[in-house]
C-alpha cells in the first residue's frame, strides 16, 4: 500500500489487554474492525495510548501482526517504534518491515532529552535504514523534548520522511508546522481538541485517540467538514470535550480504556503500575459519557 496518501482520521489504538494484563488479541481484531468499518483513513498501533512504553519488542511486533492481518489491505497500517536509541528503533522498524506495515511512526527520544543537532541525527540515521515512510511524532509534555519548526523543514526534505503528528496543542506552532505541508509531506494533529481547526488551518487530519471510544463523533467531524457543513463539524468538535477533560480522571491510558470498555468498545485494563480509576473517578466519567449515548452503540 505504498501509494496511499497520509491523510484523514487515523486512530491511535489502545492495546486491549485481558485481566492479566496480556494482550486481547480477539478484542484487537475486534477493534481493528469496527473502526475500518466507521470509515477510518487508517490505523495507528503503538502509541502513547497504545501502551507502547509498557510493551516489550516482542509484543509491539504481535500487536503490529494482528492489527495488519485483520485490516487486510483495506487502510494504511502505521507502527509506533520509537524508543530511546536510534539503534533499537532502527532493529525494531526492520523487524516491522517483515510484518508489512505500511509506515512507522517514530516519537522523539524521552526521559533523557536530546540536542536538536542529536533528534536530527537520530532520524537521518532511521530514515536511511529502512525504505518505510516516516511520520515524525512531537509529544513534549511526555517526552520532554520536541522537534523545533526549523528541524521538522530539514528532516521534511528527506525523502521517506513523510509527515509529523505533533501532539503539543499548540495551535500557533501547528500553523507554523502547516506551511512546512507539501505533496509529500503532511501535518497531522495529535490532539483531539483541534481536529477541526487543523483541518481549517490546511493540516491532513488527526491520529486521534479519542476514536477507540467514539469513532462516530470523531468520523463526523470529518465527514461533515469535507462535505462543507460546518456547524455539524464544529458541533462534532465540541462532543469530545467531555470526553478530553476527562482525562485528568486517571493516568494514561486509564480514562480512554475505561471510556471505551463503557461504550462497547474492547479496550480491558491498561498495564501495571497503572491502575484501574477510582470508584469517584468513574463515576465522574460515567456522567461525562452520558452525552454519546445516543451516538456511540
Amino acid at each position: 500500500m505504498s501509494n496511499f496518501e497520509f491523510r484523514g482520521i487515523v486512530p491511535a489504538l489502545i492495546t486491549p489487554l485481558d485481566e492479566h494484563e496480556e494482550i486481547d488479541e480477539q478484542g484487537l481484531r475486534e477493534l481493528t474492525e469496527t473502526l475500518i468499518k466507521k470509515g477510518v483513513h487508517g490505523l495507528f498501533a503503538l502509541g502513547t495510548n497504545g501502551e507502547f512504553f509498557s510493551l516489550t519488542d516482542d509484543e509491539k511486533v504481535r500487536v503490529a501482526t494482528i492489527v495488519k492481518d485483520q485490516a487486510a489491505g483495506r487502510v494504511p497500517v502505521y507502527a509506533g517504534t520509537g524508543g530511546y536509541t536510534t539503534r533499537s528503533v532502527i532493529e525494531l522498524n526492520r523487524r516491522m518491515e517483515e510484518v508489512g506495515v505500511d509506515g512507522l511512526s517514530i516519537i522523539t527520544p524521552y526521559f533523557n532529552g536530546a540536542t536538536q543537532a542529536e533528534l536530527i541525527l537520530h532520524y537521518q540515521r532511521i530514515a536511511e535504514a529502512t525504505t518505510l515512510p516516516i511520520l515524525l511524532y512531537t509529544i513534549p509534555a511526555k517526552a520532554g523534548v520536541t522537534l523545533t519548526i526549523d528541524s521538522v523543514a530539514k528532516l521534511s526534505e528527506i525523502p521517506n520522511i513523510r509527515a509529523i503528528k505533533d501532539s503539543g496543542g499548540d495551535f500557533d506552532r501547528l500553523v507554523q508546522l502547516i506551511r512546512l505541508r507539501r505533496d509529500d509531506f503532511a501535518v497531522f494533529t495529535g490532539t483531539d481538541s483541534m481536529i477541526l481547526w487543523t483541518l481549517m488551518a490546511g493540516g491532513d487530519g488527526a491520529v486521534a485517540a479519542t476514536t477507540n471510544a467514539v469513532p462516530d463523533v470523531v468520523m463526523t467531524i470529518w465527514n461533515a467538514w469535507k462535505a462543507g457543513d460546518f456547524e455539524t463539524a464544529r458541533e462534532a468538535q465540541e462532543k469530545l470535550r467531555p470526553l478530553r477533560n476527562a482525562f485528568a480522571l486517571g493516568t494514561m491510558p486509564s480514562v480512554l480504556k475505561t471510556a471505551a470498555t463503557l461504550l462497547g468498545m474492547p479496550a480491558g485494563p491498561a498495564r501495571s503500575p497503572v491502575q484501574a480509576l477510582t470508584p469517584e473517578a468513574l463515576e465522574k466519567l460515567k456522567q461525562a459519557l452520558k452525552v454519546y449515548d445516543r451516538v456511540e452503540r
